[in-house]
């Protein structure tokens, strides 16, 4: 469970950030980016995965605009109605509000050094939005996000390591759009991209007996961690 609840404010309103401590109680920050399901059970296990890694960890709401709160199931309907919240969503403002989040997490007296972002489905595609814009994440890690093959021009704007992960069976995502972020970042000294050829999407969700493909999630969780403790070391 989170250790406190952040409030993070920003022009036209303010929205939550849950925030997980390692247990040392300081350490580098990780602004986790939640899919299009909320912060519900699965981003909070990885939270939890991640301060028990050293790091302080901020997921802040990205649907308060819409549906404060919003944890959706993940079954078809749960599916359907978190398609529907996504399509509402305004990309500008999200990346204002995860600028404002990270702003927030750097701030804390908890957050020692240098400060990421991580984020998975709608959340990979808003961390790769974020690193184009800001100059001050120490890394990003990108899970699956579909955005990402229609904005490469963005790429060239990323100054901090960055990691992509995709699956090479992604119904949502496909190959030949993988194929095209490949060459994209193949001359970016700062990127690297792993594709599990046999994955579809969201493999890394182990919560959801839809998505979780485990022997993919563990080869691709085993890439984040070295990524993050050569970029971000805790």
């Amino acid at each position: 469970m989170p250790a406190r609840t952040e409030t993070v404010t920003v022009a036209d309103g303010s929205f939550a950030m849950p925030l997980w401590l390692p247990a040392g109680g300081t350490g580098p920050g990780i602004l986790l980016i939640q899919e299009i399901y909320g912060v519900g059970p699965y981003i909070m296990a990885v939270a939890e995965d991640l301060a028990g890694m050293g790091y302080a960890v901020g997921a802040p709401d990205m649907f308060w605009r819409i549906r404060p709160g919003w944890v959706g199931e993940h079954t078809e309907r749960g599916t359907r109605e978190s398609i529907e919240l996504a399509s509402r969503f305004d990309g500008r403002a999200g990346v204002a509000d995860l600028g404002a989040a990270l702003d927030h997490l750097k701030g804390l007296p908890e957050v020692t050094g240098g400060v990421g972002a991580l984020g998975f489905c709608f959340g990979g595609s808003m961390a790769y939005l974020l690193a184009a814009e800001r100059d001050d994440l120490a890394a990003c890690v990108s899970f699956y996000g579909s955005q990402v093959p229609g904005a490469l021009d963005l790429a060239p704007r990323i100054g901090c390591p960055i990691q992509f992960h995709f699956g090479g069976s992604d119904p949502y995502i496909p190959r030949e759009q993988v194929a095209a972020v490949e060459r994209a970042v193949a001359g970016m000294p700062n990127a690297e991209i792993h594709v599990q050829e046999e994955a579809g999407h969201a493999f890394h969700n182990r919560k959801s007996a839809m998505f979780h493909q485990p022997e993919a999630a563990d080869r691709a969780w085993r890439l984040t961690e070295g990524f993050l403790a050569r970029h971000l070391p805790a």
